[in-house]
């Protein structure tokens, strides 16, 4: 292994650490998303993997095919940054559809009085809720079963802009391994960080207890991914 090679290797762990802890649309839609929809730890950590791994594979696989056909890096710059508009755009509109389906869910499980006359004349009042009726029981699965899903097809979309310009084109100068192994080594760190992240945050955000906000966790995931996708798009995080 060359000097330079060992740079870009470095260079590659270090970048996807940073690009990652900097960007909150790695890691909050997985931590709230978990938190709203009760996910277990291991359904929260495989989803937030599965979604790593396609974030990455999307510019690694666009960024081999344009060092095997010779194009310049101007052109798949232009291509990454056209992706991250749309998956930043399409993070938005995924977290403002989940807030108002979030609102809609937390007003149906709005508590209210109920009031009974006993035939002896007396009468009694109690609080009550249509949160474990029948219907909404069914309602919400149909809905946050299709989540992962939605966060998986935005992160395949988003680009992981430094991994061509900075690492993948110059380690091409020295060959296909040392290609393969900076994507290796930017994949890794990338998606270890985000299980990292979450696994922290998510146990810590367990432990919060909500209160009467707790029928509002869908909206406020809805909320917290839709301004993760106003700061990645107008704050370039």
């Amino acid at each position: 292994m060359n000097g330079e090679l060992s740079v870009l290797l470095v260079a590659a762990g270090s970048i996807g650490f940073v690009h990652t802890v900097l960007g909150p649309d790695h890691y909050l839609p997985f931590i709230v998303m978990s938190r709203a929809g009760r996910w277990g730890l291991g359904k929260t950590m495989a989803i937030t993997a599965l979604c790593g791994l396609g974030h990455v594979l999307g510019s690694v696989v666009l960024g081999a095919l344009g060092i095997a056909f010779g194009v310049a890096v101007a052109g798949l710059e232009s291509l990454e940054a056209s992706r991250g508009n749309l998956a930043a755009w399409a993070l938005m509109a995924f977290g403002l559809a989940y807030l108002v389906w979030g609102l809609k869910i937390a007003l149906s499980r709005r508590p209210h009085t109920h009031r009974h006359l006993h035939h002896n004349g007396t009468e009694h009042e109690h609080v009550h809720s249509h949160a474990g009726g029948h219907a909404h029981v069914h309602a919400e699965p149909a809905t946050t079963n299709m989540t992962p899903w939605v966060l998986f097809t935005v992160f395949v979309l988003g680009p992981c802009e430094p991994l061509i310009p900075v690492l993948m084109y110059p380690a091409a100068q020295s060959s296909a391994l040392g290609v393969t192994m900076v994507a290796l080594v930017f994949g890794g760190v990338t998606i270890l960080t985000m299980l990292g992240v979450v696994l922290a945050a998510s146990r810590g955000l367990a432990r919060l207890p909500l209160g009467p906000l707790e029928r509002f966790s869908h909206a406020l995931a809805g909320g917290t991914i839709l301004l993760s996708g106003l700061a990645v798009q107008f704050m370039g995080l």
